[in-house]
């Protein structure tokens, strides 16, 4: 009798289903958290009114523009052509897109002005402007 033959194998195999639950968890926190940390990364000075209101809007796009001039799309440097083109498709996608344009307090107005314009020239009408409630 050879006792070495009834021993038990060692298991060798790796579970990976917790892994999966763990990176699965993780992939939708960084999900909800990304867009977050990305609308916070660009610095601007917002103006103050005092009748700013809270939006709720969840299909909305956002165009700031810094007190040098950059304009962003969401968190992507855009030039005024790709502005358009890339507005222009979303809201193909979506007629019912909604804007949020943040606009630093030390931007000329004629920038806005600008923005403005190509907005509307693309029959997008629901434009909320950004600012901080005063108190």
């Amino acid at each position: 009798m050879n006792r070495r033959s009834h021993r038990p194998r060692p298991i060798t195999d790796i579970n990976i289903t917790p892994f999966t639950d763990v990176i699965l968890v993780l992939l939708i926190i960084f999900m909800v958290a990304t867009p977050l940390i990305l609308q916070a990364s660009i610095n601007i000075k917002l103006p103050e009114a005092s009748t700013a209101v809270p939006l709720k809007n969840l299909s909305q796009r956002y165009i700031t523009i810094t007190a040098e001039g950059v304009v962003y799309l969401d968190k992507e440097i855009v030039t005024r052509k790709e502005l358009k083109r890339k507005m222009e498709s979303f809201q193909k996608e979506n007629p019912d897109l909604s804007v949020v344009l943040r606009v630093d307090k030390a931007v000329r107005f004629n920038e806005v002005v600008s923005i403005l314009d190509t907005l509307t020239e693309l029959q997008i009408h629901n434009l909320s402007i950004a600012a901080l409630t005063t108190q």
